[in-house]
């Protein structure tokens, strides 16, 4: 039975999609939320510090309020979703659990189960059962039938799967949705044996109702509230300054400093301004000559830098990879095929923002952009992906480095708007200056799509190295 319940749905249409997102988003949202940042190029990135942990919190439970209310309604409504139970234990959360909760719930409580009901009017019941109500955003569930024992104080063991099991048969919901996939772990967050656990609580009828819907879970954590881009673009900004303080005499003296010491130097920094990060900095070079195959490479005039950095702040990620040359004696500025190879990674850039329209799926997006490319001599590689609750977020990826004629299942999401993406790829350009070596220059920005579908830069993308004097 367990397997007949949860055959795998791999379609994604492209439903109604901008008008879903215009009803899930753009009420109430200030027009001017989303609006381009229009930074000038040579305009110095700055450092935002963060607000206190206490004013971080309200900005977050304001967000989590403001996606309860307008995003998860207009999905359980578009999906025709009528229940969604979403049931974890303590140290193994459902990906969703990070997304209902308030900023001040660091894990679930021994089980927390939580169940949303569309009510016949579109509104939302929202009821917890275990947990807490985070921040006001569930209600506590109590038995409402006479019985000798009424559940008191925290709910244990079989305790909460009777209480389960009542609410169920109340609300009598003619479907119910529960995150089970293969194929998306953001859709794939109830363990095996909580799943067996619940259903047995079900009983057949009710599990028999159980309906597969993986656009609920993975579309509710990708899609993004206008109100959150302030402050996301503070974040991208500070992090721009920290790779240009970064790729600077301020922390490399060519042949002195390793490459290990720059990243150890950019973790320490951004802990020194309050963030955090989701992954280990990489710093690497390429040059004319060989590169060292081990240990801590010492950075040399002539060398081309590159970093991926990634930051969270408010539980919202960056991913980010920039470019930088160190000097040689004598030069003021990098050499010409450096310069060409950063222009082409740029032109791909736009490309691929080009080709990001909504109601196409990611498939769609990477040939198109790919056709493109090679129509414009371009020799380079696409492999992008949607981020925010997390780095490599829920959505449609657009390629990876080794599937470039497409990605199965995850390449097959839809484009939506108010969605933030992080556009990954590489440029291979033949360096005169090196006696025809090819230089590969890897960049990485965050991008987004607005309510309407245009796409811009959340900050900008770098368009000139930076440079080590």
């Amino acid at each position: 039975m367990f397997h007949a319940l949860f055959r795998p749905r791999l379609d994604f249409p492209a439903r109604r999609v901008l008008a879903l997102t215009a009803a899930c988003l753009a009420v109430v949202a200030p027009a001017s939320a989303q609006a381009p940042a229009n930074v000038p190029d040579d305009a110095p990135a700055r450092y935002h510090p963060l607000p206190t942990l206490r004013d971080q919190a309200r900005e977050q439970q304001a967000w989590l309020e403001m996606r309860m209310e307008r995003v998860l309604p207009a999905l359980m409504a578009e999906y025709d979703v009528r229940m969604w139970i979403l049931s974890m234990r303590e140290y193994a959360e459902d990906p969703v659990f990070w997304s209902i909760t308030s900023p001040t719930t660091f894990a679930a409580r021994r089980r927390s189960i939580y169940v949303i009901t569309r009510r016949d009017d579109g509104t939302l019941e929202r009821l917890a059962l275990g947990g807490t109500s985070q921040g006001g955003v569930f209600e506590a569930f109590r038995s409402t039938r006479p019985a000798p024992t009424q559940p008191t104080g925290e709910l244990v063991g079989n305790e909460q799967w009777n209480l389960l099991r009542e609410l169920v048969e109340d609300r009598d919901p003619e479907n119910i949705v529960l995150n089970i996939d293969p194929e998306w772990a953001f859709s794939d967050g109830l363990h095996a044996g909580e799943a067996e656990a619940l259903l047995e609580a079900l009983g057949d009828d009710y599990a028999g109702r159980v309906k597969r819907e993986p656009r609920l879970a993975m579309n509710y954590i990708s899609l993004r509230l206008p109100e959150m881009m302030p402050r996301y673009r503070k974040i991208e900004e500070s992090v721009h300054a920290l790779i240009s303080e970064a790729f600077s005499n301020s922390v490399i003296t060519p042949g002195v400093t390793t490459t290990e010491d720059v990243v150890w130097w950019m973790r320490q920094k951004l802990q020194d301004l309050g963030y955090t990060t989701w992954f280990q900095t990489s710093v690497d070079v390429q040059r004319e000559g060989d590169v060292p195959s081990e240990g801590p490479v010492v950075i040399q005039p002539g060398d081309l830098l590159w970093t991926d950095f990634g930051v969270v702040a408010l539980n919202l990620h960056t991913d980010t990879q920039h470019m930088g040359y160190v000097l040689r004696e004598g030069e003021t500025d990098a050499p010409a095929g450096l310069k060409r190879c950063l222009a082409n990674s740029n032109r791909l850039q736009d490309i691929t923002l080009e080709h990001m329209e909504p109601g196409l799926t990611g498939n769609e997006v990477l040939a198109r952009a790919l056709a493109q490319m090679r129509t414009e001599g371009i020799n380079g590689t696409i492999y992008s992906h949607p981020i925010g609750d997390h780095g490599h977020g829920a959505g449609p990826l657009i390629g990876r480095w080794d599937a470039q004629e497409g990605v199965p299942v995850r390449g097959d999401a839809v484009m939506l708007a108010n969605v933030w993406h992080s556009i990954e790829l590489q440029a291979t350009t033949e360096i005169p200056e090196w006696g025809g070596k090819p230089a590969s220059c890897r960049q990485e920005e965050e991008a987004y799509l607005d309510e309407d579908g245009a796409r811009h830069w959340v900050y900008r993308r770098q368009s000139t190295l930076h440079l080590v004097w």
